[in-house]
């Protein structure tokens, strides 16, 4: 009986000691963020898209249309077993480039500087899947069977 009882505790033990670290968050870091000292060293009208490219790496995104506006994003985000990821830290370094190829603005932006954007429930109506007249009217011409005797 103590021996029982002491194997179940044993196994109670055991199964807190490997379960307790699974709630443990997680923490991952994602993206490209420059280094603070080197990200001072730019400066509107001075640098050159080599140059930046030099001090701060390569962008994390460019701009959909050309290439004048240069995006360095980082996130961090947390995750606790199979829950939703929370993101704890955002940081978007915004690097802006004239038609010569010069800097002309420097700016971030923080997870507080973002927006939620609400995506739209509807949904495209497809040709196809009404009726017709001739087809409400002859639609069950030749779809019945004769009763065999």
């Amino acid at each position: 009986m103590v021996k029982t009882r002491t194997w179940i505790a044993a196994a109670g033990g055991l199964a807190l000691t490997v379960a307790l670290p699974a709630c443990a968050p997680t923490i991952e870091n994602r993206g490209n963020l420059p280094n603070p000292e080197l990200l001072a060293q730019v400066k509107p009208g001075l640098q050159t898209k080599e140059d930046v490219s030099t001090l701060l790496g390569t962008p994390s995104s460019t701009a959909v249309f050309g290439d004048e506006t240069w995006y360095y994003i980082s996130s961090r985000e947390e995750h606790y077993a199979f829950y939703k990821p929370k993101e704890l830290e955002r940081q978007v370094v915004i690097v802006r480039f004239d038609k010569g190829g010069l800097v002309s603005e420097v700016k971030s932006l923080t997870l507080q500087d973002g927006k939620e954007i609400k995506m739209v429930d509807r949904t495209t109506p497809t040709a196809g899947s009404e009726m017709g007249l001739l087809q409400q009217l002859f639609g069950n011409v030749g779809r019945f069977n004769k009763d065999k005797k």
